[in-house]
């Protein structure tokens, strides 16, 4: 037992990647500057007085306070950086962004511009549409993060103009229709009982923006996963579960062509179909590039118990022909312990799923004329060494770590397999998939 824990502890280590050589205060300390960064901070300083903090932007490819990247086309770089004024009027905005150029190898402060909010959410530089103009996309939001607005600026002569306001729920930019051209991407959650609302903007060669809208399939205020994936081998589509009412998300899937945004479901009533769950999100389960929606089904003989004590299964559906979903996979998916178990063909209609409260693991058996037969699979996730070693040493498989935790598991002896349904170490292998 001591050789096994030798062995075992280590690879979990391994596995999880961790690092005990940093302290606590190394966590909490801030970010130490560049030497290029301390000049530019010395000129923002320089403009502004000493009395102020940096923001970071809470995500996004920029989070850094300080942004170098040539935001006016000219070859050169430009600093913008996002601080916050320390002692100020209650009635002005303590949030600026601040433009700094370099002139003679010195950087100095350029502009100096109020932004909106308290917070920066996102930063975002390109181009967009057929215009060469560089743009500044900032999303922000007020302290408590619940209302975001995004502006557009661009950077000119020396000076920062506004040409976007507008607020969000959600924001990016990315190539929707395939025609080598950035959009920039906004959705918003609905308001006094409307819709939710997605929108695209390009630029035309003039520098004027072309809007693209369409309205999503419900009053959706908020948006629990958004993600790109293909729709098929000519469509992107991006992928919205929507929160719908209280612990229930449904998805809705736009694209755009040349006739601008559209959404796969036609009616509210398609989309409606794919609720589900909160956490139960859309995932491209096999890796083929295209996201299959997860729908919840009632395992087999749990058809007539309270809703509390039934198992379900998860079914996966992706949209075929004609914008229909078309089931892919069943499943079985615990968002609680964070996994996915595809189940082989041959199950497809044969088995069930229960729980043993026990030994608290889940357990897959045969299922055949509203009858439960015998055991074929059990999945636990382990939390602790002890259970760990302990069913390792009784013939637990090893499938996947998750932080310090370890998911196993067991084939039980198959005796008699003349219903075809015993699988192989293979087979669980194959079918297991860590969230």
């Amino acid at each position: 037992m001591k050789i096994l824990k030798l062995l075992i502890f280590p690879l979990v280590m391994m596995l999880t990647g961790c690092v005990f050589s940093s302290s606590i205060d190394n966590l909490m300390s801030p970010p130490k500057l560049s030497v290029e960064q301390e000049q530019i901070y010395n000129a923002l300083t320089n403009a502004t007085g000493t009395s102020i903090s940096l923001k970071y932007p809470k995500s996004g490819k920029y989070l850094s306070a300080f942004i170098i990247e040539d935001i006016d086309g000219d070859g050169g770089n430009e600093a913008v950086v996002f601080y916050e004024k320390n002692s100020i009027a209650l009635e002005e905005n303590t949030l600026r962004i601040n433009v700094l150029d370099r002139s003679d190898g010195k950087w100095r402060s350029v502009c100096d511009t109020p932004a909106k909010g308290a917070e920066i959410e996102k930063v975002m530089i390109s181009k967009l549409g057929s215009d060469d103009r560089t743009n500044l996309i900032i999303g922000s939001s007020l302290i408590n993060r619940s209302e975001k607005n995004v502006s557009i600026y661009s950077y000119i002569d020396g000076n920062i103009v506004e040409t976007f306001s507008e607020s969000y729920s959600f924001i990016d930019v990315t190539d929707l229709d395939r025609d080598n051209e950035n959009e920039f991407l906004l959705l918003s959650g609905a308001s006094s009982g409307g819709t939710a609302t997605a929108e695209a903007y390009k630029l035309n060669d003039n520098g004027k923006y072309y809007r693209y809208s369409c309205r999503l399939s419900g009053n959706f205020t908020e948006f629990d996963s958004i993600n790109y994936g293909k729709i098929d081998d000519e469509r992107t589509g991006l992928y919205i579960d929507a929160v719908m009412g209280t612990g229930l998300v449904q998805t809705d899937i736009i694209y755009m062509d040349d006739d601008g945004l559209k959404k796969v479901f036609s009616t509210s009533e398609e989309s409606m179909s794919t609720l589900r769950p909160m956490g139960c999100t859309s995932f491209d389960i096999d890796g083929d590039g295209i996201l299959e929606i997860p729908i919840q089904t009632i395992a087999d003989g749990y058809e007539e118990v309270s809703e509390s004590e039934q198992m379900k299964f998860t079914e996966w559906f992706f949209v075929g022909r004609n914008n229909k979903l078309e089931k892919k996979y069943s499943s079985y998916y615990s968002i609680n312990d964070g996994y996915i178990f595809v189940f082989p063909e041959k199950w497809e209609n044969n088995i069930t799923v229960k729980r043993d409260s026990i030994n608290d693991e889940i357990v897959f058996c045969s299922y055949k004329d509203g009858k439960t037969g015998r055991e074929l699979l059990r999945i636990y996730f382990a939390t602790d060494q002890p259970s760990i070693e302990d069913r390792i040493s009784n013939g637990y498989m090893f499938l996947e770590t998750k932080g310090n935790s370890v998911y196993l598991a067991c084939i039980p002896a198959q005796g008699d397999n003349t219903d075809g349904l015993s699988v192989t170490e293979g087979d669980v292998a194959i079918g297991f998939r860590g969230r």
